[in-house]
């Protein structure tokens, strides 16, 4: 039998070592969850959580979508203005997806347990946002292999619970002051960090049931700071955005129906919070603040919220003699 001679043990093991420092290091897997709710879905917390994250070149993060609320997971070129949803970065990744920084990706619109992963081949700051909320957005730092990590997965996972819980049972500040006769539709607030912005979103109509006398005007008013919403009877228009054809607007602007019977259709089209004139904010949807309703008919007239009464966002007025 031939014996390995210590000379030979020293050649073996500087071999070996060398061999090594040639292979490729093996890429890590990360983890993230994408936003949160409480367990009537009414919160909803419009966030990457957590929406900062080191790693190194080569690894892949995965994001998973933890709500009842929609979201897309995308990562615009530095420059590039932000699109809508509907036609992605323009287009939809593959899953899983690679970013360097050079072409968008994004996963299109996901629902609850699905997600994206998605590689990062090359070191850099890269910015993670959501096409359907404007203030939800994140970043992945991507450091060259030579650098230290200064988290690990348990740092984040515990990052995550902490930003989610506390998103989702901050107190709302005091609403805009409305008269008598009023529902505001939605209410949140928006939270700045370090790494972009996060928001807390209360999908619900604030004094959601209503009793009112026949020829009464119930104003509704957009308080959530960035979802839009609707305000539904019955049958929707074909284009939910916009308001239905027996809509007028008011000398101030806000938009007026008057309704004979619940059994009549109307829709507001999205109610939101006026748009900034800013570069980059997306001014493909149309808006207003307020929705005027005029019932003039008894009965029990019920309405929700086109993108949000499967959650729950719905609400009664009850119209008396």
């Amino acid at each position: 039998m031939r014996i390995l001679t210590p000379l030979r043990h020293g050649a073996v093991a500087l071999l070996f070592i060398a061999l090594l420092l040639l292979a490729p290091l093996a890429s890590a897997q990360w983890t993230a969850t994408v936003g949160g709710e409480n367990k009537s879905m009414g919160r909803q917390a419009l966030a990457f959580l957590p929406n900062e994250i080191w790693i190194h070149a080569g690894d892949n993060v995965t994001w998973t979508l933890n709500t009842d609320e929609p979201h897309t997971i995308t990562f615009l070129t530095p420059k590039q203005i932000r699109p809508s949803f509907a036609v992605g970065c323009p287009g939809f990744s593959g899953n899983p997806a690679t970013y360097d920084g050079t072409t968008c990706v994004t996963s299109n619109v996901l629902s609850n347990g699905q997600g994206l992963t998605v590689t990062f081949p090359t070191a850099g700051n890269f910015r993670v946002a959501c096409l359907l909320h404007e203030n939800m957005e994140g970043v992945v730092h991507v450091l060259d292999a030579s650098q230290p990590l200064p988290h690990d997965q348990t740092f984040y996972n515990n990052e995550a619970t902490a930003e989610k819980g506390a998103l989702l049972t901050d107190d709302i500040p005091k609403q805009h002051h409305h008269t008598r006769g009023t529902v505001s539709v939605g209410a949140g607030e928006i939270v700045s960090t370090p790494a972009g912005s996060q928001t807390l979103s209360v999908m619900r109509y604030i004094s959601d049931a209503m009793t009112v006398h026949v020829g009464d005007t119930v104003e509704f008013n957009a308080d959530d700071p960035i979802t839009p919403h609707t305000i539904t009877f019955n049958t929707p228009p074909a284009n939910i955005t916009l308001p239905s054809k027996n809509v007028t607007v008011d000398a101030d602007g806000a938009l007026h129906v008057i309704l004979l019977s619940p059994s009549d259709s109307a829709s507001s089209g999205f109610v939101q919070a006026s748009y900034q004139d800013r570069q980059g904010r997306a001014q493909s949807l149309p808006g207003t603040t307020r929705f005027r309703v005029t019932f003039a008919g008894a009965g029990t007239y019920q309405y929700f919220c086109l993108l949000h009464g499967v959650i729950g966002m719905t609400g009664t007025v009850t119209v008396v003699k």
